[in-house]
Parts: C-alpha cells; structure tokens; sequence
C-alpha cells in the first residue's frame, strides 16, 4: 500500500506540515507494509510561480495569512477547482477592489489564472508516483487548491483513493466537503492518527465494514450515496497523540527559492484543547473546533519530543502550536530545557494574567515570542469575551515581559455585543503612555463570527441571522445552505462601537506603532527612593525621582494591579510610623498626577504602574550620581526635567 501526502499552498513554507508529519508517522507505524511520503506542494509552488510572476515572500505570506478573512487564497486556487481561468473575475473585483490595494489586486488575478496550469502539473507529477491513496491536509486557505488537485488526480487515475482531513474538515465542515465534492472519495473529520491509518488498514483489506466503522469518517455506500460515520464521542488521549516525522521537508526547502525567503521552524506539540476554554469558552473564540478538552503530552514525553526534533534536524527555531501552555511544563519540561544547553528560540500561546517569574522562566528556557491573548485593555470588554483578565493585568503583561525580554504578540479587537464608547475612551487617552510596550500586530479589528466558537452557537450572546462570509460566494459554486455547513467564517450585523471611535482607536494605536521604537520608560529601585527614566513623545519630562516611604511604597505596591482602597490600606501597614498616616485622598491625588505623568495605567478602578525594570541597573545607578541635580516627584509643576547629556537608558529587550 503507497500512500502519499500532499501539502498544497497555501501551508507557511518556514514550517513543515505537523498534520502530515503525524499522519506520515501513523501509516509508517501502524499500516503493515505501507509507504508514506509527503509532496511539499507549497513548496514546489514556490519555484514554479517565481518562473512566472514577481512573486515574493510577502505575496506569499499575505495569501497564506494575512488574507484569510478575505478569503483571497482561496479564491485563487477556485480557478483551477472549477477549470475555469476567469472564474467569478468580475464577482471578485467588484467586492474587493475597495478592500485591496491596486498591487494586491492584480496579483491576485493574475494568480488565479496561472495557477490550473499549477495545479494540472502537481495531478500529473502525484499520478506518475504511483500512490494508491493521496491524502490532502486542510487548514485556513489551503481548502480551494487540495480541491482542485484532488479532482484533476482523480480525472487522471480515478482508481486512485483521494483523502482529505484538517481543520478545514471537522464536523459539518468535512461532511460538506465529503457531499459537494465527489471526486473525494472520503474525509477524515476530527484526529486523524486514530482514524487515518484505520482507513488505509481498511483500503487495503478491501473491508467496507471496517471503513464504516471508523469514527467521524465521510464515506461513499455502493451506490456512491454520502455516509458520514458519527464523530467520535471524546478526544484521543495524550499518549496516542503521535510526535511527526519531518523527512523531507528541509531537504525540500534546501533545493528551492523559499530557502532565500524564510528561516525554517519546527513545529512541536505539547498539548490540545484550552483548559481555560474548558471553563470559560471566550465568546468569539472558534479554535479547537469538536474538542475543547485539554489534554497534554506527559513531560517527559514533550521533552524528548522538542530534543529529538532538534538535533535531529540541527534547527532551534520552534513554533509551539499548543492552544494554552500546560502551567506544568513551567516547573517540568521547561527548567530541564534551561539546562539543556540548547539556545532554543521558541513560540507559544500563554494565558495573560501570568506573573514575572513565570514569564522568567519562559525567556530563560527560549520561549521569546509569545501570544497571550490579550485583545483589549478594558474590563467591561474582556469581560464581553469572558477573558477571565481584567485590562490592568493585560497592562501588566505587557510590562513584565518587556522586563523579561518577552517579545508579545496580540491582537486588538472590538465589535463585541454591549460594549460602548464609553470603555473606549479611557484606553485611547492612555494610549501615548504604552508606546515603549509592544503594540499590537496590526489596527484593531472587528471581530469575525467563527464556527464553533459561542457566538456562533449561541444567538442569545447578540448574533443572529449569520450568513457565509461573502468571499465564499464568489469562490465556491455552491447554494448557500451548503456553504453554511462548509464556512468557517460568518457576516453578522456590526456590533458595539461605530466607527467614529475605531477610527480614534485606530490612529491611537497606528501612533504607538509609528513611535514604538524610540520611546523609553524604565525604572530603577534604588531603596531609598525610585528613579524613573522616560523617552516618550508625548510627555516632556525625562527623569523623575519618588522619594518618601509613601511615594516608594505606593509605586512598588503598583507591580500589580490594585483600586484605590487597597494602596490606601496596604500603604498604611507598609510605612509604621509615618506621621500622619495617609489619607485616601492624598493616595488617589498620587494615582492621577501618575496617571498623567504616564507612569500608571488606569482601568475600571484599578492601577498598575507600567515601567519596566531598568535593564542595567549600575548604568543608570551611575548615571543618577553624576546628574544628583534631578529633584523628587512632588507634582506636575516641579517634575524633574531631562539630564543634559546624559546616555540613552539601556532598552529593555524588546521586538
């Protein structure tokens, strides 16, 4: 039994596919005397389109990514499903041309017609190779090109077996593949180690009883009538969750163009599921698709799995695909990496309320990009996303790992049901006072309505009628009911605040981007008193000293978030003997000139002050001896000015 995997555009070419190395695994292991190879599409797209266009790796990035709301991906390889160069042109253009630069624009269509010829190559080269089953991996825009090649290898061998599985296949997704698209023969819905190499097992036994017992399988009877088999009634258990096998890929991405493009990663697996989604599933959140439940790989097992992979393949970059990091690796698999000696440089997905040290121990062990969720700074509308952190804490995030030489990625977002102007408006007065933290990725953004997720589910939340996003109707030859069960993505009527406060929100965090890179705010504690350092265009002063057992008592209290009421009464039983005792008034008067000094952030009643430790504490403890000049905080009117001369303040690491 020869079994091929196939790897169409538009998979990340920096990043070898986990679902086939998985699946590759599985057949090598569990299929007697079966082969398993992987054809690296994407890949073998990138050289052949580089012959043709002025094709880049920021075309190729943008199609891959950052079009996946749009749908443009997709709709280039529609093309080649439909055999038709010209296909929806003028539907395309029409809704597009004002939500695409003019660049962007012709590109894509000059894609969508090149790419049939793309497509017919691959069939032929899969059809020279002799498989008995050719297996398609589906994920964000890669559903139109396995499609396409899929049918035009079954125009070519029809007694060739074709198989399609991936995120773009789970529950009602897969089953209107498997029903609008008969030249697959059958699809895999849900975990694919499990199932996948029964179905070859099956195949190759000729045992149709076998076939229609495999769970979550889309499967033809004998007279070519769509069978989708149950899904399975609960998720595979972290031992059978199968490390991959990445044979070929580097070799692969050795001989092509994309090897001038990119910096190869591998991408490991600890775990699945959400266990804060197990709890609390945030509202606009579709990851995860049938199974929520978080289960994850035994330490010793990630361990050896993460060591193995890169020595293996002598790369330290990893992408961490893990939905949520297990809090049990923090004191497991990740001290043991820290000793490992290994410079591993590594990514992952984190919960944002996480503390300094934890965040220590991702950076000590190379985990220096991470995502943590953060999507707003205001607590009435994380708690809209049942976020389960308050905007102070996400505040916070961003400072710690600024100290830890974190690098954040995170995204803004609004649209949400309930929420109003008015939980805008105080995080866009502070913006100016974040930009030497790490901005979001982009703009903000409004939310999109994804499947599974329990906006989706559940209309009672604020969204009802919900319709296919309008990209598939210009990519798919099919009626809307059948494209209700095949979208990922879903329009819905514009929720919470109009665009007069996106745009204020938008220009605020379009400055923070502009200006991120110049602006500094760094604090020193040096006992008696606390030395802050700014460089931030929109506040004048340059360096500020608190002194006073209250000044410094309050600052330090502020490393986390606290009201008012709590600084009062901790103040007063940090500083005994301070005559008189503080007055809540004089602690609330302290938190607005900090507020407007741009040393603490504010929302919904608490504080947190947002200066990272200096990163060379004997640098500006120099420094703040040769300029003693620089006079105590005491108020607006007598904040201290900047040090004539004086060197830049060491810049925490930052991206």
């Amino acid at each position: 039994m020869r079994v091929l995997l196939v790897n169409m555009p538009w998979s990340p070419i920096d990043l070898p596919s986990l679902a086939l190395g998985i699946l590759k695994r599985s057949v090598d292991e569990r299929v007697p005397d079966a082969t398993c190879d992987v054809l690296h599409a994407n890949l073998e797209f990138t050289d052949w389109i580089t012959g043709r266009t002025e094709f880049t790796a920021e075309d190729y990035e943008y199609y891959a990514l950052s079009s996946y709301f749009l749908g443009c991906g997709d709709w280039v390889f529609s093309s080649a499903l439909y055999d038709d160069p010209a296909w929806k042109e003028a539907e395309f253009t029409e809704v597009m041309s004002g939500k695409l630069r003019r660049a962007r624009m012709r590109m894509t269509r000059e894609l969508h017609r090149v790419v049939p010829d793309f497509v017919a190559e691959v069939a032929r080269r899969v059809v020279e190779l002799g498989p008995d089953v050719v297996g398609f991996t589906s994920t964000f825009q890669q559903n139109t090109a396995a499609l396409a090649a899929a049918r035009h290898i079954k125009r070519l061998a029809p007694h060739i077996v074709t198989v399609m599985g991936g995120a773009n296949c789970d529950a009602e997704q897969g089953a209107a593949v498997h029903r609008n698209f008969g030249f697959v023969d059958h699809v895999v819905r849900g975990e694919g180690e499990d199932a996948f190499p029964r179905l070859i097992n099956a195949l190759r036994d000729g045992d149709r009883a076998a076939v229609a017992s495999v769970p979550g399988l889309c499967h033809r009877a004998a007279d070519g009538t769509h069978i989708a088999n149950p899904m399975p009634t609960g998720p595979l258990p972290p031992a059978a969750i199968l490390p991959p096998d990445y044979s070929g890929y580097f070799e692969r991405l050795a001989a092509s163009v994309a090897r001038n493009w990119v910096e190869p990663k591998l991408v490991v697996e600890g775990a699945r599921g959400c266990w804060w989604g197990e709890k609390h599933h945030c509202t606009f959140c579709g990851l995860n698709g049938s199974f929520m439940e978080f289960r994850s790989k035994s330490p010793d097992t990630f361990y050896r799995e993460i060591m193995d992979l890169a020595e293996r393949h002598r790369v330290l970059d990893m992408y961490v695909v893990d939905n949520i990091l297990d809090m049990r690796y923090l004191s497991t698999v990740l001290p043991r990496i820290i000793d490992s000696g290994h410079d591993l440089r590594m990514h992952i997905e984190i919960k944002a309320n996480m503390r300094r040290p934890q965040l220590q121990v991702l950076a000590d062990a190379g985990l220096i990009y991470v995502q943590p969720g953060i999507e707003s700074l205001n607590s009435r509308v994380l708690d809209l996303m049942d976020k389960g952190v308050s905007g102070c804490q996400n505040v916070r995030m961003l400072r710690d790992a600024a100290e830890t030489g974190l690098s954040v990625s995170w995204n803004y977002l609004h649209g949400f049901p309930g929420e109003s102007a008015e939980d805008y408006e105080p995080v866009i007065r502070q913006l100016p006072a974040l930009e030497h933290l790490n901005p979001p990725v982009d703009l903000s953004a409004r939310i999109a309505i994804e499947r599974f997720s329990p906006y989706f589910n559940r209309p009672e939340l604020g969204f009802t009628g919900l319709r296919p996003e309008e990209h598939y109707l210009f990519t798919y030859d099919l009626p809307e009911a059948e494209l209700h069960d095949l979208a990922y993505v879903f329009q819905a009527p514009e929720r919470g605040i109009a665009e007069e406060t996106v745009t204020r929100l938008n220009d605020g965090i379009a400055a923070w981007k502009k200006h991120h890179t110049d602006a500094r705010l760094t604090h020193t504690d040096l006992g008696d008193r606390i030395v802050l350092v700014s460089r931030r265009r929109s506040f004048e002063w340059r360096t500020l000293e608190l002194t006073g057992p209250l000044q410094t008592a309050v600052f330090r209290l502020l490393d986390q978030p606290h009201t008012a009421a709590a600084l009062h009464r901790k103040a007063a039983a940090s500083t005994p003997g301070t005559t008189p005792a503080p007055e809540l008034a004089e602690i609330e008067a302290l938190l607005e000139r900090w507020v407007a000094l741009g040393v603490v952030f504010t929302d919904a009643g608490q504080y947190v002050h947002i200066a990272p430790a200096a990163v060379n504490q004997d640098l500006l403890r120099l420094d703040h001896m040769r300029h003693a000049h620089a006079r105590p905080e005491s108020g607006p009117a007598e904040t201290a000015g900047s040090f004539p001369g004086a060197p830049a303040e060491p810049a925490p690491a930052l991206s």
